[in-house]
């Protein structure tokens, strides 16, 4: 998984994901016993491989919305009134399924992001309706890897359209790129609600100070105004648009078993096979939020690099696995 989002995904062992090892990829055990039931009394769900992947919905709300949000500079968008309300066109346009297309296709399709922004803007029909920011210079800023960048670059084509002079300008990690966001360097930045909430909240209040992001959005972005507002920065509009954790099975799987929720995945499997980083047994938006959350029952735990969890389910290795909710392979026609 991509270096980024850090600190609500450091507490999911998913920030940076640069996790340390406690066993080589696919370590963890042997085969499940296809005639077996767990504690539980359920029968044992044996992985089934298969190409297609397909996300659990998470109906209990194990994670924490991280929606894509705008984040601009106070200062900035008070001198230009226009910059929010175009931002928050990207954000009604924007949600989860177009942003998984978007990633495919720059991380899979391996088109520019530039290009792909574009296009959005015109299939979206988010050109401005009048030249409301002629003659005004903005910065965009992007974290370093490429939806942030796709996001950067939708951001500054549809306020092109409005008349402003903009530049897309990739600055490296949220420690990076906020005091930047903050100082006026940047004009705006595409944010992720809740990480962005809990990050703010830790330089404010401490870094042992309790979340203030949930699986509720409007809560979310209701804890992070007053405190994107404290820094110097005032957020838009959340897209419904998620990049965060999730929980993938194939769909052969999901058909076999009669899946399209996590409760349903606790309702009718056992002995499951989980597929994750190293860490992930031990945290709370991860093997133990499963267990504890929905009372999935594990027989096995598999350990990858992130970018190789995807691959063991569509393999067979693992029944589920963790991934991101936004991956581009998750796209109808990958």
């Amino acid at each position: 998984m991509r270096a980024r989002r850090s600190t609500t995904l450091t507490l999911i062992a998913v920030a940076a994901l640069a996790l340390g090892a406690c066993g080589s990829p696919g370590s963890g055990g042997g085969e499940a016993d296809p005639t077996s039931s767990g504690s539980s009394g359920l029968a044992t769900c044996d992985p089934v491989a298969g190409e297609k992947l397909v996300v659990l919905e998470d109906d209990k709300g194990l994670q924490n919305a991280d929606n894509i949000i705008p984040a601009v500079n106070k200062a900035a968008a008070a001198a230009n009134a226009s910059v929010i309300e175009l931002l928050d066109t990207v954000s009604a346009a924007l949600d989860t399924d177009k942003l998984i297309e978007l990633n495919k296709a720059v991380d899979i399709d391996r088109r520019t992001s530039s290009e792909v922004a574009e296009e959005f803007v015109d299939t979206e029909g988010l050109a401005a309706a009048e030249p409301s920011g002629a003659g005004a210079s903005l910065v965009i800023g992007a974290a370093n890897f490429s939806e942030s960048a796709t996001l950067a670059e939708i951001y500054a084509a549809v306020l092109r359209t409005a008349g402003y002079t903009v530049e897309v300008r990739t600055i490296g990690n949220r420690e990076t790129y906020l005091p930047a966001l903050t100082d006026g360097t940047l004009t705006a930045v595409p944010e992720y609600a809740a990480t962005l909430a809990d990050f703010l909240n830790a330089q404010q209040n401490g870094a042992d100070a309790e979340s203030v992001a949930s699986a509720d959005v409007d809560e979310t972005v209701t804890a992070l105004t007053p405190l994107a507002d404290a820094a110097g920065l005032v957020v838009g509009a959340p897209s419904t648009a998620q990049d965060q954790n999730a929980f993938a099975v194939t769909s052969e799987f999901a058909t076999e078993h009669d899946l399209t929720t996590l409760s349903d995945l606790a309702e009718n499997c056992g002995g499951l096979v989980l597929a994750g980083p190293a860490e992930c047994p031990e945290r709370p938006f991860c093997q133990l939020g499963l267990e504890e959350t929905y009372g999935i029952e594990f027989a096995d735990f598999k350990s990858y690099d992130f970018g190789l969890i995807g691959q063991a389910v569509r393999q067979g290795e693992a029944a589920i696995g963790l991934v991101l909710s936004s991956d581009g392979s998750l796209a109808a026609d990958s």
